[in-house]
């Protein structure tokens, strides 16, 4: 196995039941790994594959260093797209296809990343290689690898190697990905390639498919060199008419796509067919070949290939092939019969109908196991729907997808692993417990927990929709109360009202000792809300006689009682509160009770005791340090939510201290329906953590309010 320092950085996967909980997933990472620079990307991508459940919305990150895969989560955590960033919702089970390119692929060194990175595709090709380099006059691997200046620089291009190559490296690519736990079902092969479907579906040994593709080759190579194929920007229809009379001379060598064919034959007949389509304005091109492939002039070399494909016992299918020579299934029967390999050499390659059964048969994977992207850009115009493709920053979910294992202008190993993580995004299942060095067994790295996205199976309480006057009742204007009535026997008055969490949500962040209580700034609000209904401008004294706790679930029940006035006017307040959902029978519990007066006009303002609203802060006074002050909070147990996080800077000047409080955003909308918001009141009265509450009083709660 590859140690952990040999081994290219594997994807990161993410997953989540949403999109939103998947953003915020990619958020939670970031953050992780950019609080902790020590962490391991190798580590992180192991934890994140094998530890994590696997959810319909997926995002991968193929980037191979740290910033460039923190770069994708910034993206990912944004919705915005990333050329390292592959997102996309997975349907049902994917059914996958592998394709095997023909000749014209293959590239000097190709499989030499793979062969240094993976010992499972290493010793697949050198299996490969045991079969063929005995019927080659020179190792395969020497062939492959050859530069300018080497021994057999060049020979690559030469048909007789040209397709064992090919077929070493289609064959060794089906081990590695079956290795890691992908496997295809249906195989498509593109001429030679046809010979790799065969093999690996079960049809052919290693040494009888060896030998079919070697003798294949070299029968070719010896063939007289002339003829010509010439690649066209037209479309069978138009392509068949031109080879009429011709066809002892001529072949249609392959059907690429709808607008995409490749005639093969006598090079004065090809030149002839190509110039006509020219002048219509179609795109030809001469492929550089050495013999016309796929046409009549390969009529010398059947027989001899007849013989040694008739020495072949072939097995059973595994796994559907789909032929190109018709471009349906063939049965095992069919692959194993000399005759289709003979007129496999000569026939048309129906790639686009072969591509296009797939299709219809529901394949929506498609997985090019060859040194590049041949078959795939082609295979993109052959699909009737939508595709998405490799080169696209995000999958197109629902979508075909077509995808090479490997680029000739990338890295193999990060290739092959950010295909692997294109066919997860896409639902196809990869073990990765097999592409990771060393699968579970090694310790996983810490990772942050999951993003759950928390919402409610129940329709939220709105606001009272029944006839209040007709109930004898009167409404009350405050989002905490949500009825009154003036008592009979005494000019006093009635508040009621219900609330929760639920249905007052910034409550929820009034946390306290591990509960969430209901903020004495609220209480407050209450008192000057019934002061105003009965005419009493000043609550003189509130005092707060227990701890209203609100449930996790369910709501509170309040009535707030005033009672008549004495002879200065004063009237006695009474908070009383129980559970909601207990019953008539259930006792109620006072939690404040007070005094309202009439305020007193307190006459003119001395100007002299104002502060100069312009000099803000007061000239003098010097900042406080407000960053981490409700991390304080929450050491000395309050767990104050975004509602009462308002303190936004403070000053101190002699024995007073300046503050600045606002509301978060999101409860800016709210406000107007109270006197003044409690969670606003509430963060103003933070600032005496830096007076009155500093040291071992850090943990005190208002109780009382006087004036």
């Amino acid at each position: 196995e590859p140690t952990p320092a040999t081994t290219p950085a594997l994807p990161w996967l993410l997953s989540a039941r949403g999109a939103d909980a998947l953003r915020e997933q990619a958020a939670r990472l970031l953050r992780h790994v950019e609080h902790d620079p020590t962490l391991a990307v190798a580590d992180l991508g192991r934890s994140l594959a094998l530890h994590r459940s696997a959810f319909e919305h997926r995002a991968a990150l193929t980037g191979t260093d740290r910033q460039t895969l923190l770069q994708g989560l910034t993206a990912l955590a944004a919705g915005e797209p990333s050329a390292d960033l592959v997102s996309g919702v997975t349907g049902p089970a994917a059914k996958t296809a592998f394709l095997f390119p023909g000749q014209g692929s293959q590239r000097t060194g190709m499989g030499a990343g793979l062969y240094a990175r993976f010992p499972v595709f290493a010793d697949a090709f050198d299996a490969v290689c045991a079969e063929l380099d005995p019927l080659l006059d020179r190792p395969l691997r020497e062939v492959i690898d050859a530069r300018p200046g080497d021994r057999g620089h060049g020979l690559l291009d030469r048909t007789e190697y040209t397709q064992p190559a090919l077929f070493a490296l289609g064959v060794a690519l089906f081990r590695l990905v079956e290795h890691w736990g992908v496997r295809p079902d249906r195989l498509l092969g593109h001429s030679v390639g046809e010979l790799a479907a065969a093999h690996v579906a079960g049809v052919f040994t290693l040494p009888d498919a060896a030998e079919l593709v070697v003798a294949r080759g070299r029968l070719m190579q010896a063939l007289p060199e002339g003829g010509a194929m010439v690649a066209l920007a037209a479309g069978e229809e138009e392509v068949l008419p031109l080879l009429a009379g011709r066809e002892d001379v001529v072949g249609l060598a392959a059907v690429n796509g709808p607008a995409s064919t490749v005639i093969s034959g006598d090079a004065a007949a090809v030149d002839e067919i190509a110039a006509v389509l020219a002048a219509r304005g179609r795109k030809t091109r001469r492929l550089r070949v050495s013999h016309a492939f796929h046409s009549p002039l390969m009529e010398p070399m059947l027989a001899g290939f007849r013989e040694v494909a008739a020495r072949i016992v072939p097995g059973e299918a595994t796994v559907p092939v789909i032929s190109d020579l018709t471009g349906e299934p063939a049965t095992s029967g069919r692959l194993g019969s000399p005759d289709h390999w003979v007129e496999h050499v000569r026939g048309t390659v129906r790639f686009q109908d072969g591509v296009r059964h797939l299709e219809r048969d529901g394949v929506t994977a498609f997985l090019e196991l060859g040194p590049d992207g041949a078959l795939t850009a082609m295979g993109q115009d052959c699909l009737t729907g939508a595709t998405a493709t490799d080169t696209d920053s995000a999958a197109v979910t629902g979508s075909p997808l077509l995808l090479p294992l490997l680029r000739k202008d990338r890295p193999e190993a990060p290739a092959a692993t950010a295909a692997l993580a294109r066919l997860h995004v896409a639902g196809v299942p990869v073990d990765w417990n097999a592409v990771h060095p060393g699968g579970p067994s090694r310790s996983a790295a810490d990772l942050p927990t999951y993003a759950f996205q928390r919402g409610s199976y129940w329709l939220e309480a709105g606001p009272a929709t029944a006839d209040l006057p007709a109930a004898g009742l009167q409404t009350v204007d405050h989002p905490l109360l949500g009825a009154g009535t003036e008592l009979a026997d005494s000019d006093g008055f009635l508040f009621t009202g219900r609330f929760s969490v639920r249905s007052h949500p910034w409550l929820a962040d009034h946390g306290v000792y591990e509960g969430v209580l209901f903020p004495a700034t609220a209480f407050l609000e209450l008192a000057v809300r019934a002061g105003d209904q009965v005419g009493c401008g000043q609550v003189e004294e509130l005092t707060l006689e227990a701890p209203l706790v609100l449930p996790a679930g369910g709501a509170v029940a309040l009535q707030l009682t005033v009672g008549s006035p004495d002879a200065s006017g004063t009237r006695p307040l009474s908070v009383h509160a129980r559970a909601a959902d207990d019953g008539p029978d259930a006792p109620w519990t006072r939690h404040a009770s007070g005094l309202l007066t009439s305020a007193e006009d307190p006459g003119p303002a001395d100007p002299d005791d104002a502060a100069d609203p312009a000099a803000w802060p007061p000239p003098g006074a010097v900042p406080l340090d407000t960053e981490g002050v409700y991390d304080r909070f929450a050491d000395g147990g309050f767990a104050y939510g975004p509602a009462f996080q308002g303190l936004r800077a403070a000053w101190r000047l002699g024995d007073e201290v300046y503050a600045v409080a606002s509301l978060p955003e999101e409860q800016q909308s709210d406000a107007a329906g109270f006197g003044l918001h409690p969670a606003l009141l509430d963060a103003a009265l933070h600032a005496l953590v830096f007076d009155v509450l500093e040291g071992p009083a850090k943990g005190w709660l208002p109780f009382s309010w006087n004036g």
